[in-house]
């Protein structure tokens, strides 16, 4: 049977439980998108993806044409490699998720440039919280080339190589391979790319099949043991 989900997430640093449902329901009521389900994750810290197990289970349970409804992009994860990860999943099921902050629908319909601005509203979070209640496991302290992460992320989409980028932003090659390498932009750019084309009618999408990453790795621990 096909859903609709409200998700919302308590832990540190993140808007209470009862401000992301305000903002949820009143969004449902703007979009006339009903709510079949209330689902709460409940973490007394910021966990890391793979540590989130009933978050993963609710991930591989979703159907074709489910929708899930969250008050930001940063509910699902504070971290954008894990973020790829999530989008992918959803994507691999056909789930519709609505972002309500930014007002936006992802899908497989969805042009892949246009969630990257919201990976860096994601990081600017990031950044306020950990001024807050310190830096989260996981995170990257700042670095001279954040000023420029989207313009690298534009730059790799369009095939640039890091050389090029590096002369065309004017700085040390070496030292933007290693921001880059630190970040894992490239695993990022690659992660949208493969699931998220920019142009749907060209794509054959309707011939790939996408794999959760979280299903995934399922399978390879299973065929190692």
């Amino acid at each position: 049977m096909v859903y609709s989900y409200s998700y919302r997430r308590q832990a540190p640093g993140f808007p209470s439980l009862a401000i992301q449902q305000q903002a949820i329901h009143a969004f449902a009521l703007t979009k006339n998108l009903s709510i079949d389900k209330e689902v709460v994750e409940y973490a007394t810290k910021n966990l890391l993806v793979e540590e989130r197990e009933e978050f993963e289970k609710f991930l591989r349970s979703m159907k074709e044409g489910n929708t899930v409804i969250v008050s930001s992009l940063s509910i699902l994860s504070d971290r954008a490699e894990e973020l790829i990860k999530v989008i992918n999943c959803m994507l691999t099921h056909n789930v519709n998720l609505w972002i309500v902050s930014s007002d936006m629908l992802i899908n497989r319909e969805t042009q892949m440039v246009d969630i990257f601005p919201l990976l860096n509203t994601l990081r600017q979070e990031a950044k306020v919280r950990s001024n807050q209640i310190g830096r989260p496991k996981g995170s990257k302290s700042n670095s001279k080339f954040d000023i420029y992460h989207g313009q690298i992320v534009s730059f790799l989409l369009e095939g640039m190589s890091v050389s090029a980028i590096a002369r065309e932003l004017e700085v040390s090659r070496s030292s933007l391979k290693d921001y880059i390498e630190s970040r894992n932009i490239k695993d990022l750019v690659e992660g949208v790319g493969t699931h998220m084309p920019e142009n749907r009618e060209h794509s054959g999408m309707d011939n790939v099949v996408l794999i959760c990453p979280f299903e995934e790795e399922k399978l390879n621990e299973k065929k190692v043991s």
